[in-house]
């Protein structure tokens, strides 16, 4: 039907299945950067705090591409050799850990202070504070924004083909060369990106809603 041989469409399976990996891989590393940063932007001391706001800048202002290239081409000129989906992980981590290192550092400041002031006049320590008053409820606020973000993260996996890492759209882009198909074997990952971008897309506005609701 779609004049693809059955390897060339396992192939492409296993390459949307790679993506889907690399983007959960790229969520938790940058997820736990991020978790720092946004730590740091509003509770380190001052020169910690511009550290973080710099190392946010300087990632957000470099194009993913060129993290990539760095990763790729940049650790082993320091003798560590590394596989393109361990450079594609790493580069794309810390992509992901200044966006949500802002994302989150928001929450955290949207918490009224009232709750954290109520919370020291109960003597509670500063990591209790964090731990059952702020990060419950910077949670909440969190959630939406960052679901919708994980979209982005799958999107921006594609650019991982550009060091050689096959995921969907270089296992396209290899099938393509074979069959000379290029509109279905395209179609193809785009309905896969769909199938997977979507759900997300869809989460997150009903997130939204609910989060919206609970504040009225």
């Amino acid at each position: 039907m779609t004049g693809l041989t059955n390897d060339q469409l396992l192939f492409l399976l296993r390459g949307f299945g790679w993506t889907a990996a690399l983007s959960l891989l790229a969520f938790a590393g940058g997820g736990l950067l991020g978790f720092v940063l946004a730590l740091a932007r509003v509770y380190a001391p001052r020169p910690l705090r511009l550290l973080a706001v710099l190392w946010i800048k300087l990632i957000q202002g470099t194009p993913l591409l060129i993290l990539l290239f760095l990763a790729y081409f940049g650790l082993p000129a320091l003798g560590l050799a590394v596989e393109p989906l361990v450079a594609a992980a790493f580069g794309l981590s810390l992509y992901v850990s200044a966006y949500l290192g802002e994302i989150w550092r928001g929450s955290l400041e949207a918490v009224p202070r009232t709750q954290e002031e109520a919370a020291l006049c109960l003597a509670l320590t500063w990591r209790q504070r964090l731990a059952h008053v702020i990060l419950p409820q910077a949670m909440k606020i969190a959630t939406p924004p960052t679901v919708g973000f994980m979209v982005q993260i799958v999107k921006n996996t594609s650019l991982a083909s550009a060091i050689g890492f096959v995921e969907v759209v270089r296992a396209g882009q290899m099938i393509n060369n074979a069959s000379f198909r290029p509109f279905v074997v395209f179609t193809l990952i785009a309905a896969l990106y769909f199938t997977l971008c979507y759900p997300l897309s869809a989460w997150s506005r009903r997130l939204e809603r609910r989060f919206d609701v609970a504040h009225r």
